[in-house]
C-alpha cells in the first residue's frame, strides 16, 4: 500500500491533469466501463464481466460523443486488459484519454508538451534525469529501427518480430535525456488510425517515450466507416486464429463514425506517468493496492 505522502502526490497529479484540461475548455465525460462488445483488437484481450466485457479503453464511447458534436473531450477512468502484468503493466489501470475535432496527431504532440509543462510547473517536479525544457525529440519508426536495431522496417514486418525487436532493442534508448515521439507506424499496427497521404504503408500514429517507458499512444483518427469495418474484420479474423474472445462489429460506433470528420485522440497511462514524475521503476510503487506480483512484462495498445 502507498504511504500517505505518495497517496497525496498521486492525488495532486490527477488533480493537476484535470485542471489542465478544464483550463483548455475540454469537457470531462463519463462513459460506461462495462459494455456488450468492444472494439475488435487482436493484440488486446478483454476481461469478461458476465456476458459483457470491461472496457480496455473508453475510446469507442468517446468517439461517439465526438460524432454527437462534442469537439474537445477528456476522461480519466479505469481500464482492464487480461494477462498484462509486470513491472510496467497492470490488468486494471488508470487511463487518461482526450479527443479533439479538427486536428491531427501533430496537434496531440503539442498537447503533450503543454500538459507536461503544466504538470511540472504546478507540482514543482520533473522526471528525474529527463529535461522537459530541452527540445522534445521526434523519430520515425523506420529511423528508430535502423538506428538502434540495424534493421529496416520492411524486414521487421516481414519477420513478424516487430514487438520483440521494439521492446528489446529500440525502446531502451528512447527518450533518455528528453521526451521522444516515435511516429509513423506501419499501417498494419494502427487499425484505428488514418493512413499518411504521402505513404499509405504508414499510419499517422505516435507513441510518447520518457527514459525508455512508453507513456502515451495517439493518432489521427480513421473516420471512414467502410475502411474501418474492413480493418475490424481483419482484427476479428486474427482473434479467431489465436483463439481470443470474439468481438462482434460495433455497429452503433460504425454508424456514427462518418459524423466525426477530421479528429485525433490519445491515451496516456496515468500510473506510468506517476512512475516517471515520482522516479519509480515499478508500477506497484505508484498504485494504492497493487495486485500480487507475477507474470512477465507485456505490452499492448495505449497504456
Amino acid at each position: 500500500m502507498l504511504s500517505s505522502s505518495f497517496l497525496w502526490q498521486r492525488a495532486r497529479l490527477i488533480q493537476a491533469i484535470r485542471c489542465f484540461f478544464i483550463k483548455k475548455k475540454f469537457l470531462e465525460v463519463d462513459t460506461p466501463i462495462r459494455l456488450p462488445s468492444l472494439i475488435p483488437e487482436a493484440h488486446i484481450e478483454p476481461v469478461a464481466c458476465g456476458s459483457w466485457f470491461l472496457q480496455t479503453s473508453p475510446e469507442l464511447c468517446m468517439k461517439r460523443l465526438l460524432a454527437a458534436g462534442e469537439a474537445r473531450i477528456f476522461q480519466i477512468c479505469k481500464c482492464f486488459r487480461a494477462h498484462e502484468r509486470g513491472k510496467r503493466h497492470l490488468e486494471e489501470f488508470t487511463m487518461l484519454e482526450w479527443y479533439r475535432s479538427g486536428c491531427d496527431y501533430f496537434d496531440l504532440m503539442a498537447d503533450c508538451r503543454e500538459l507536461f509543462a503544466f504538470l511540472a510547473e504546478t507540482l514543482d517536479i520533473s522526471p528525474p534525469g529527463c529535461s522537459l525544457t530541452s527540445p522534445w525529440q521526434r523519430l520515425t519508426v523506420e529511423e528508430a529501427f535502423r538506428k538502434y536495431a540495424g534493421i529496416g522496417l520492411g524486414e521487421v514486418m516481414a519477420s513478424g518480430d516487430f514487438d520483440e525487436i521494439l521492446v528489446q532493442r529500440v525502446e531502451p534508448f528512447l527518450g533518455l535525456k528528453s521526451p521522444l515521439f516515435l511516429y509513423d507506424y506501419p499501417a498494419e499496427l494502427a487499425s484505428l488510425a488514418c493512413l499518411k497521404k504521402s505513404n499509405n504503408s504508414l499510419a499517422e500514429r505516435f507513441e510518447l517515450y520518457i527514459k525508455g517507458l512508453e507513456l502515451a499512444n495517439g493518432f489521427s483518427e480513421l473516420t471512414d466507416p467502410v475502411a474501418q469495418r474492413l480493418r475490424f474484420a481483419g482484427e476479428q479474423e486474427l482473434c479467431r486464429k489465436e483463439g481470443k474472445p470474439f468481438q462482434p462489429m460495433p455497429e452503433k460506433f460504425l454508424a456514427d463514425l462518418a459524423e466525426i470528420g477530421q479528429a485525433a485522440g490519445i491515451a496516456l497511462g496515468i500510473d506510468r506517468l506517476a512512475m516517471v514524475f515520482l522516479g519509480k521503476d515499478n508500477i506497484n510503487e505508484v498504485v494504492a493496492f497493487p495486485p500480487d506480483t507475477g507474470g512477465s512484462d507485456t505490452s499492448s495498445g495505449r497504456h
